[in-house]
Order: structure tokens, then C-alpha cells, then sequence
């Protein structure tokens, strides 16, 4: 067995650029649920799940947020890898017992972020790499038995607890997802911080940022690592 079958559980509230950029990025077969309409699997039958990013905040009152929560965290009870990314590394964090607050500021753009450089999500990547994000929400509290995997001034930026990463930058994002997602932002921090966000987006940054794309073989890898050990097929005779 080689394929894998992932659930893709997309809460961004612009689910077709969402879902098009994890299309592209992950090498499996995708189940994609609208965790805004409340759509969420009706079993665990999946070799692993993502969940996406949002523009909603994971403590706001909304009814579709709470299943997705309870979902996830009966997800990882049931041991699948799990990776959440921005809205989902959030969502994560919550299930698994940790808490997520607003922050002061609002990071966005093409930034830098320091991984501790000693977990298989971060294989390939430099120590000290480029990403883009755009978050206002940040975990303010690791889930009980976490680990801090990544870092800047912003705050965590990767945490891992048994099968399950969150990951608060956004490596799935293309030129035009960058360039439209800041556009949106005119209203939260102004058209002159928006601006000068644009004026980063370039395909310079853009390479540099794609080294973080390696997380999403190295997830895909350890789910297949996880399939395989459950089902005999990684255990010599």
C-alpha cells in the first residue's frame, strides 16, 4: 500500500483557495469536509488528517467551532497523525488542552522562524527559515506533555504532541493566496502596513519560503510510517 486517504477538514471561510493549495501540496488522496457547515467525518477511518486555516478565532462563539474541537481531539485519542495549520494549530492546541489568546499585534507577511531542529516535521528545512503568516491569535499554552518545536518574537510557531503538529505559519500559500490574503487584511492593520506587506510578496521570497513545503512530505511520510506499523506491512516476517 502506498496511497494515502487524508481527511481535510477546510474551516477557511474561502474554502476553494484553501482546499486548492492543499491539493497541490499533499501527495494523497483527500476527503475534504467544510468544517464551517459543520461537515466533519462520520468515523476515523483515515490514514491522517490537516486541518486548515480560518479567519475565525477558536474562542469565538460559533456553533460550527466546538464540534470541529471535539472532533479533533477524539482524532487524536484515536491516534491519528493530525496536522493543523494557522486556524488549525490552533484548534489543536485546544483540543489537546492547551488555550489560545489575541495577541497585541498582528504578524503578517513573509517573516523568519527557528525550528529547534531535532523533530522528523522539520527534516530538510534550515534551522532559522522563511515563512509566511498572518495570524492575530497565537497559543498562549502548550497542551499538557507538548513539545516546542518552533519559535520567533511572535510567539510558538510549531508544537507536537504524540502524532499530532500544529504549525502556526502558512506553508501552503502560493503568490496569489499571499498577495490576496493581505489585501483583506486593510481593515484589521491599514493600508499602509497592507502595502508594505505586498510590496514583500516577491517571487524571492516566495523560493525562500518554499523550503517550508518539506513539512507537508514529512507528514505524509509519517503517516504512511503509521498506517504501514499498523497494519504489518513495515514488520519484517
Amino acid at each position: 500500500m502506498t496511497g494515502l486517504r487524508l481527511a481535510l477538514l477546510n474551516a477557511a471561510h474561502d474554502g476553494a483557495n484553501t482546499a486548492r493549495n492543499f491539493r497541490r501540496e499533499l501527495d494523497a488522496d483527500l476527503v475534504e469536509f467544510d468544517a464551517n457547515a459543520q461537515q466533519l467525518p462520520d468515523d476515523f477511518d483515515f490514514d491522517g488528517v490537516v486541518i486548515t486555516g480560518s479567519r475565525s478565532s477558536v474562542y469565538w462563539d460559533e456553533e460550527w467551532i466546538p464540534p470541529l474541537v471535539e472532533w479533533t481531539a477524539e482524532a487524536a485519542e484515536h491516534g491519528l497523525p493530525i496536522l493543523g495549520v494557522c486556524y488549525g494549530h490552533q484548534v489543536l492546541a485546544e483540543a489537546l488542552g492547551g488555550r489560545v489568546g489575541g495577541m497585541d499585534d498582528f504578524e503578517i507577511g513573509y517573516n523568519e522562524v527557528t525550528h529547534h531542529g531535532d523533530d522528523e516535521l522539520f527534516d530538510g528545512i534550515d534551522r532559522e527559515f522563511t515563512v509566511f503568516t498572518t495570524h492575530g491569535d497565537t497559543v498562549v499554552e502548550l497542551p499538557p506533555g507538548a513539545e516546542l518545536l518552533a519559535e520567533n518574537e511572535f510567539g510558538v510557531h510549531a508544537f507536537r504532541k504524540g502524532n499530532c503538529w500544529g504549525v502556526q505559519f502558512h506553508p501552503e500559500y502560493d503568490i496569489e493566496t499571499a498577495q490576496t490574503v493581505s489585501e483583506g487584511k486593510r481593515d484589521r492593520i491599514g493600508d499602509d502596513r497592507v502595502d508594505e506587506v505586498l510590496s514583500e510578496i516577491t517571487p524571492e521570497r516566495y523560493e525562500a519560503a518554499c523550503q517550508s513545503k518539506t513539512l507537508f512530505d514529512n507528514f505524509t511520510a509519517h503517516c504512511r510510517r503509521v498506517r504501514d506499523a499498523a497494519s504489518g506491512d513495515g514488520v519484517e516476517a
